[in-house]
């Protein structure tokens, strides 16, 4: 299972908590990548509930959105 800031954002609307059955339902409903959707899938199959995006990826909370994802409007401000 691989997360990445850009795949984990796909999850942030997501209904939570929820299953990983839910969470599966969701990214191909709401057209999350494949990775996602194949992430989710290496999830361990129990019926406990995934309270957030961090319980799938702990070091998600850490990262600041302005580190990882470009900004157009950044780039605008500079010419």
């Amino acid at each position: 299972m691989f997360w990445t800031p850009e795949l984990a954002q796909y999850l942030e609307d997501a209904p939570w908590p929820a299953t990983k059955e839910e969470l599966i339902d969701y990214a191909n409903r709401s057209g999350c990548p494949q990775q996602v959707i194949d992430n989710l899938y290496e999830l361990d199959d129990t019926d406990e509930l995934i309270e957030g995006i961090e319980d799938l990826w702990p070091e998600y909370e850490d990262i600041s959105s302005e580190e990882y994802f470009y900004n157009d409007d950044e780039e605008e401000q500079y010419f």
